[in-house]
């Protein structure tokens, strides 16, 4: 296996995960011994590995990157940064309303679904119970956590937003300081970067075992049965997460950014299996840094500040699934929503994908928000359920990859080479 490719050993190690899944189900044992439990806990030591690296990874990589770019130039890039991702994600939205739209997936048949809610579900109570109450203030609350209190308590509670403006401001202040000392803590930040960057590098060799108990567990407790009723809403989001991944972006990258979208997929492809084995865009953050800045040929003061921002803020595949989800439901429920209601819906999805991203079952949370904004029953997420892992994992690697392609773009625009120029 040494001498395979790491993507390789990823892909083989989904499909392979996916088999394992089918043929041992939930039930599998062998002595006693769960291959649920062999499979949650290979998944869970590769993602605890994956998240003890962020926080070093992500204060370092910033501090060094805006120390690197001086704080000049931090408006200009920081403008970019959030034009992009604004945009970015508002293209997303727009796809998926397009082809929810098209298909209407809780058209006609499909509206026997709304009945089929089971409101004493227990997996359905327990969603309810963290989405109830939720609404625009918690989004607000959301970013005055931006400014935390303390920044050890921010950084152990994974409050990533806080965590990244306390190391923007150390980087800013950094690169302006007159202080003799000021080049001794450069250094420092910049090899404490480089090694959490050695130890990324060492944590995945061991990727193919945790996607695999990762993907495994998923396939194993879901199954394939219970998506029948909902295939066509599943392809639906599938659809749109795939013009976006495959058409939208990569235009950007060709006509925005003028490198080679197919050198940018096979610079980030371990990148993009990791986040969709993990279905975490945080946890993915170690090997997205390691793909764009060694694969793609993008500096550490560009990808430094552009990724640790985007793994947090800039969801695009979060933001069309939301849309996607809120139009579904409607129809399901029968409810013919004009211009008005639809434009409510992109803004809402725009708005949550970037502040819902600290709250629990983040992506329900928002949308939660759409369907009170619209007048729908909460119950309504029940539908999405059965299907929502799944999709997470993918819509997930849409984000990363967004975020990569905007990272790229971005070098490009601050006149860097990179290695994957068309």
């Amino acid at each position: 296996m040494r001498n395979i490719p790491l993507h390789w050993q990823i892909a083989i190690a989904i499909l392979l995960a996916v088999l394992a899944g089918v043929l041992g189900g939930p039930s599998a044992n062998i002595g006693g011994l769960s291959f649920i439990a062999v499979y949650t806990f290979l998944g869970t030591i590769f993602l605890n590995a994956l998240k003890m690296l962020i926080v070093p990874l992500v204060v370092s990589s910033i501090i060094s990157g805006m120390a690197g770019v001086g704080g000049d130039k931090l408006e200009k890039l920081g403008g970019k940064t959030l034009l992009f991702y604004a945009s970015s994600s508002l293209i997303a939205i727009l796809i998926g309303l397009a082809v929810v739209n098209v298909i209407a997936p809780g058209s006609g048949d499909n509206q026997a679904l709304a009945a089929s809610i089971s409101t004493s579900d227990p997996e359905l109570t327990d969603t309810l119970a963290k989405v109830e109450g939720r609404g625009m203030s918690d989004v607000v609350q959301v970013f005055v956590r931006m400014v935390p209190t303390n920044v050890v308590a921010a950084a152990a509670d994974g409050q990533m937003l806080g965590l990244i403006f306390f190391s923007l401001l150390f980087g800013f202040f950094l690169a302006r300081s007159k202080s003799e000392h000021a080049s001794t803590l450069m250094h420092f930040w910049q090899g404490v970067m480089d090694i959490m960057t050695a130890i990324t590098m060492w944590v995945m060799k061991f990727a193919p075992l945790g996607v695999f108990g990762l993907v495994a567990k998923t396939v194993a407790i879901t199954g394939f049965a219970a998506f029948k009723p909902m295939l066509l809403f599943f392809f639906t989001a599938l659809l749109a997460l795939m013009i976006h991944a495959f058409v939208a972006l990569p235009l950007l990258l060709r006509y925005v950014g003028g490198v080679s979208p197919k050198k940018h997929y096979a610079a980030m492809t371990p990148a993009l299996l990791t986040a969709f084995s993990t279905a975490s865009s945080s946890a993915t953050l170690p090997l997205t840094l390691k793909s764009i800045q060694e694969e793609s040929g993008v500096s550490k003061q560009v990808s430094g500040f552009v990724l640790p921002l985007g793994a947090t803020v800039n969801m695009d595949g979060t933001a069309l699934y939301e849309c996607v989800a809120a139009m579904f439901i409607a129809q399901v429920y029968g409810l013919e929503l004009g211009f008005v209601q639809q434009f409510t819906i992109v803004m809402i999805a725009l708005l949550t994908s970037i502040g819902v991203a600290g709250i629990p079952a983040a992506s329900l949370v928002a949308i939660s928000v759409i369907l009170g904004a619209i007048g729908l029953p909460l119950e309504g997420i029940g539908l999405l359920l059965v299907t929502d892992r799944v999709l997470d994992m993918l819509r997930t690697a849409v984000n990363v990859f967004s975020d990569s392609c905007a990272a790229v773009i971005i070098a490009r625009s601050e006149g860097e080479t990179t290695k994957i120029a068309a």
